[in-house]
């Protein structure tokens, strides 16, 4: 079933705030809270959202946090995507077209934690054939209100 204009609405409120009361969203909406409770189920069931709380690596402990991008043979690319994805290092990776064929993002506790992760658990993969690994050294921007933005809408027919 494909999102409609309060879908949209709903979830834009979500982006600002995924702890907003269903109450507040369904006054902001002009919609009964009923209506918000049903259409985020239905958006969290469908997987269209899913509702989580973003950290910063650093302040969690994870001093060595890095992106990665991974080049693969191609017949194997699906399989080493699902191997990679239960890494629990991991916690983002994508399909990406250009030099790599996945990027990574791995939570490392510290580089020796990192040189480990590289080498005995990603170069092990089967079909990994090359890595580039990219420290991050800090963050200027996190997901909080995670794009794409979806349109924003000055009346209720809009929002």
């Amino acid at each position: 079933m494909p999102l409609d204009h309060i879908d949209h609405a709903i979830i834009r409120l979500l982006q600002e705030d995924g702890r907003a009361p269903y109450t507040e969203i369904a006054k902001r909406l002009q919609i009964s809270e009923g209506t918000v409770r049903n259409r985020i189920a239905r958006l969290t069931e469908n997987q269209s959202i899913q509702i989580v709380a973003l950290i910063d690596p650093y302040q969690m402990g994870f001093d060595a946090a890095a992106m990665i991008g991974v080049s693969v043979e191609p017949p194997l690319i699906e399989a080493a995507a699902k191997q990679i994805a239960r890494f629990p290092e991991v916690s983002y990776l994508v399909l990406v077209s250009g030099m790599f064929d996945l990027v990574v993002e791995a939570l490392c506790r510290d580089r020796e934690h990192l040189a480990n992760f590289l080498s005995k658990s990603l170069h092990q993969v089967p079909g990994v054939k090359s890595t580039q690994t990219f420290v991050i050294l800090r963050t200027y921007k996190m997901a909080y209100g995670a794009r794409p933005n979806l349109p924003q809408s000055s009346s209720r027919e809009d929002a």
